[in-house]
């Protein structure tokens, strides 16, 4: 490959798949060595996601047989459960790593300017998402609470860690997917995709579209959590909206201000222009 087709973007098939094996490899490697992290920690990870439910490390340290209703079941659960955990705890900890290979991979196709929005994005969309997963693990205590309270009456409700696991994960994930919301709109208006104006036109229908969202998807159902999720995303909306607002201002004054007259002598040097194109000729 010609190091002016790497320059300008242009890259045959062939290498194109190359890269993305490459890509691929270096992004698996180091979800790995950070889900090596998770095993390690993983009685600590374990009983920092029961604490809803109940107190592991307190039964843990009083050799408990049981701790509340949860339970693990079968001869492989579990070796499967803290094989689960520490992939998932991969994932989560190389996210800023495999994020910028797929970046990466992208990036060879991007404008110059599009590639400092990429970094921006990856940049500000961590923190963002750490946030809403705080948010959602600080929810479930209360989720769970309410959740438990429609177990009938002398009916004991035992949950499987298996499921109690995705249960958290699907909270934890929604939450901090939603929180990206923020970086996703100011992104596209700093990349000139919409305007401030745009984002915030349609405000009925997007504050109604963030409720039937959380509605829908929220894993809980109980309306604390729903609220707990909906206001951050109608705040972030209006503030992003705003946001929106100061770069546009600030890009239309950067632009070069064109006075009438100097329109008017645009025009006519572009249609004398196309008058003495060569297709204008033939025809």
């Amino acid at each position: 490959m010609s190091p002016q087709g790497v320059a300008d973007g242009r890259m045959p098939l062939i290498e194109h798949v190359r890269e993305f094996r490459k890509r691929i490899v270096r992004a698996t490697f180091f979800i790995v060595i950070a889900s090596g992290v998770g095993w390690y920690f993983y009685n600590s990870i374990i009983t920092t996601l029961a604490r809803p439910v109940c107190d592991l490390a307190a039964a843990q340290a009083s050799g408990a047989t049981h701790c509340g209703s949860l339970y693990i079941n079968g001869v492989l659960g579990p070796l499967n459960l803290q094989i689960k955990v520490s992939l998932i705890v991969g994932v989560i900890i190389s996210a800023p790593f495999w994020l910028y290979q797929l970046w990466a991979f992208i990036a060879p196709g991007l404008h110059k300017r599009e590639k400092r929005y990429s970094m921006a994005f990856i940049g500000a969309a961590t923190p963002f998402f750490a946030g809403g997963a705080a948010l959602g693990y600080s929810v479930l205590p209360v989720a769970v609470k309410v959740l438990f309270g429609f177990t009938p009456t002398a009916l004991s409700n035992l949950v499987k860690f298996d499921d109690y696991l995705d249960f958290v994960l699907r909270v934890i994930l929604l939450f901090g997917i939603a929180f990206e919301l923020p970086v996703f709109l100011i992104s596209l208006n700093l990349a000139g995709v919409i305007t401030g104006k745009g984002i915030l036109k349609p405000w009925r229908f997007a504050v109604f579209g963030i409720a039937l969202f959380v509605a829908a998807f929220t894993p809980t159902g109980d309306p604390i959590s729903m609220a707990l999720l909906a206001l951050p995303l109608i705040l972030f909306y209006f503030g992003s909206g705003a946001i929106g607002l100061l770069i546009d201002r600030r890009r239309a004054k950067k632009r070069p201000q064109i006075s009438d007259d100097e329109a008017s002598a645009l025009r006519s040097e572009e249609h004398t222009s196309e008058l003495q194109s060569p297709m204008y000729l033939v025809c």
